[in-house]
């Protein structure tokens, strides 16, 4: 079996997210801005004679729900791909955090295993594909800090100057279908262009709702809140604060200890996947 390791899976966050409209089918109309960071998951493929497609490393209570088992199923029924592959995942990302982890792991399966299999399918294809996984799978396709609109899934590139974004995690799990059919979602705010943010900042729609659930978040917000503006990503639990340098951002992540989880990352306009699959077509 050829072994092929360390691919990367990196974390976003959503700096703001406006919820625009709800559709007739149920989804939510929104825009948002993702930002890439250094701080992610890392995946091990080895390739498979048998077309069996394992995970080495089960995620406790996920079972065939697994997002890289069903990227890799997703993948070999679209191509017809006969070989398989036994995945080693190796989590970082807080499960339900709001940072993508799941949907970051599924564009690596898509991209590597693509990539590995030989089965040719360009980016726009793969995109499509992750977005029948979920809604952030296209933008970890891609690669890119990304303005997205839709459901998430028309993104636009940007680049954003240098930040260290202080990310924590309180103890707690946010549904986040609870959070999209509470009642009090605010789902009408007016669309914006990326130089009013840039300019005027925005917020996070889902935030009210999300620290009416959980108090814990809002405390949370609260204390982040002391050293700079601090915003939930996603629909949570993690929220985060943007600094200038990394020295600030890991005096105030050394401050949160023994109270609150979290970590340092840097905000990146390009994914180190994209930079791995370049190494691998290259070697």
């Amino acid at each position: 079996m050829r072994r092929s390791p360390d691919w990367p899976a990196p974390g976003k966050l959503n700096l703001f997210l406006h919820i625009t409209a709800r559709r007739s089918d149920g989804y939510h109309e929104l825009q948002t801005l993702f930002r890439l960071i250094d701080h992610g998951d890392r995946l091990d493929f080895q390739i498979r004679d048998d077309g069996r497609i394992v995970a080495t490393r089960p995620l406790p209570g996920v079972g065939e729900n697994d997002l890289c088992l069903r990227a890799a199923r997703l993948l070999q029924q679209h191509t017809g791909a006969r070989h398989g592959a036994a995945i080693t995942l190796h989590k970082r990302l807080p499960l339900g955090g709001g940072v993508g982890g799941g949907s970051s792991d599924a564009a690596t399966v898509l991209v590597a295993l693509n990539h590995l299999w030989g089965t040719g399918l360009d980016e726009d294809t793969l995109a499509s594909l992750g977005l029948a996984l979920g809604a952030d799978v296209p933008v970890f396709v891609r690669g890119r800090t990304a303005w997205a609109g839709g459901i998430g899934e028309r993104l636009r590139p940007v680049e954003l100057p240098p930040a260290w974004y202080v990310v924590l995690k309180p103890d707690v799990n946010v549904s986040t279908a609870g959070v999209f059919s509470d009642p009090a979602l605010k789902r009408d705010s007016p669309p914006i262009t990326i130089a009013t943010f840039l300019s005027q900042g925005g917020r996070n729609d889902c935030e009210p709702v999300v620290v009416r659930r959980h108090p814990v978040i809002g405390e949370a917000l609260a204390w982040l809140g002391q050293h700079a503006p601090a915003r939930l990503t996603g629909t949570g639990a993690c929220v985060f604060a943007a600094f200038d340098d990394e020295d600030r951002a890991r005096q105030v992540l050394a401050a949160a200890e023994g109270r609150w989880q979290g970590f340092v990352a840097r905000g990146l306009d390009r994914s180190p996947l994209l930079d791995r699959l370049a190494q691998e077509r290259t070697d």
